[in-house]
C-alpha cells in the first residue's frame, strides 16, 4: 500500500455510513467508507458484515460494502434464479451509484458472486480479489453451494474472538435457503466461463480454512489466465477477522501495483 496504515480504533466498521440503492426492484443496503479509487465488496453466507480489514483498506480506497439481496433484513429474494442473475443486479446497483470502473473484492460466497460478475461485466472491473472464494468445490465436497459454516468453523482461533450477539435464526434460514438455491451452474462450466476473463485476479485462501480446502486455489491460478495465489499463514476461512492487517497489506499492495504485483503469477506465498 501506499503508505503503512495505522490500525483504526473502535469497533470494526465504525466509520462506515449505511446507505441504500435501488436496482431491478430491489432496494439495496450497502455500507461505505473512504475515499479514492471505488473497492466493491460482496458479502459471504453469512450476510454483511465489515471488518478491520474493511476499516484499513477505507484509510486508501473508497470502500462499499454491498448486501445482497435475500439477505439480512431484505425481503426474501425468490426473483434471482441463479447465481448469474444475482451478479447482474449487483452490476446494476453499482452503475447506478454511477460508478463506471471499479476494483471488485468478494469473500466465500460473495468471491463466487464476484467472479460472475467479473465474467459477465469484466470492461467495468479494473482487478478482482477472491477471498476463500466458493465458486469451486473440491471434490470430496457436495456438489452444491456451500450452507453457511458454523461461526467457530470460519476462524482459525475461534477462541480469541470477543462474543457475538445470536443470529436470527429465521434470518439464517433465510440466507442459507437461497445459498443452496443458487448452487449451480457446475463446475466444468464454471472453469469453462473462467477461463474467458481477462482482468487481473488475487486469489486468498488461509492455510488453516477448515471450510474449503486452501489448494483450491491452484485451480484458479489454473484457470485464471492473470491469477495470482497467495496463501496467508494462520488464517480461516474469514481471514479478515483472523489477519485482518495481513488481509488488508497484501489487497492494497495488489491493487496498487496491479500487473507489477510482487507476487508473479507462476507461485504461491506464505504471507507473514
Amino acid at each position: 500500500m501506499k503508505a503503512e496504515a495505522a490500525v483504526p480504533s473502535g469497533s470494526p466498521g465504525e466509520g462506515f455510513e449505511e446507505r441504500q440503492v435501488e436496482a431491478d426492484g430491489f432496494r439495496i443496503r450497502y455500507q461505505e467508507c473512504g475515499s479514492g479509487e471505488p473497492l466493491i465488496c460482496l458479502h459471504g453466507a453469512g450476510g454483511l458484515r465489515t471488518s478491520r480489514a474493511h476499516d484499513l483498506l477505507a484509510q486508501h480506497y473508497r470502500v462499499i460494502a454491498f448486501e445482497a439481496p435475500g439477505f439480512g433484513q431484505s425481503p426474501v429474494n425468490n426473483r434471482s434464479a441463479t447465481i448469474q442473475d444475482l451478479a447482474s443486479t449487483m452490476a446494476s446497483a453499482i452503475a447506478n451509484l454511477g460508478i463506471e470502473r471499479y476494483n471488485l473484492m468478494g469473500t466465500s460466497f460473495g468471491g463466487r458472486l464476484a467472479l460472475w460478475l467479473a465474467i459477465q461485466h469484466q470492461e467495468r472491473v479494473k482487478s478482482l480479489v477472491l477471498i476463500s472464494p466458493a465458486a469451486i468445490r473440491a471434490e470430496s465436497q457436495d456438489a452444491g453451494a456451500p450452507a453457511p459454516a458454523q461461526a467457530d468453523l470460519l476462524v482459525a482461533h475461534p477462541e480469541r474472538q470477543p462474543p457475538r450477539p445470536p443470529a436470527d435464526p429465521a434470518i439464517l434460514a433465510k440466507q442459507s435457503a437461497l445459498v443452496q438455491r443458487l448452487g449451480g451452474p457446475s463446475r466444468a462450466a464454471v472453469e469453462d466461463a473462467m477461463t474467458t476473463l481477462d482482468v487481473p485476479v488475487l486469489v486468498l485462501f488461509g492455510t488453516s480454512d477448515r471450510v474449503i480446502p486452501p489448494e483450491m486455489g491452484r485451480v484458479y491460478r489454473e484457470k485464471l489466465s492473470r491469477c495470482n495465489f497467495i496463501l496467508v499463514y494462520d488464517a480461516g476461512h474469514a481471514m479478515d477477522i483472523d489477519r485482518p492487517e495481513a488481509v488488508a497489506s497484501v489487497v492494497g499492495d495488489f491493487l496498487e501495483r496491479g500487473e507489477g504485483f510482487i507476487v508473479k503469477r507462476e507461485s504461491s506465498l506464505i504471507h507473514p
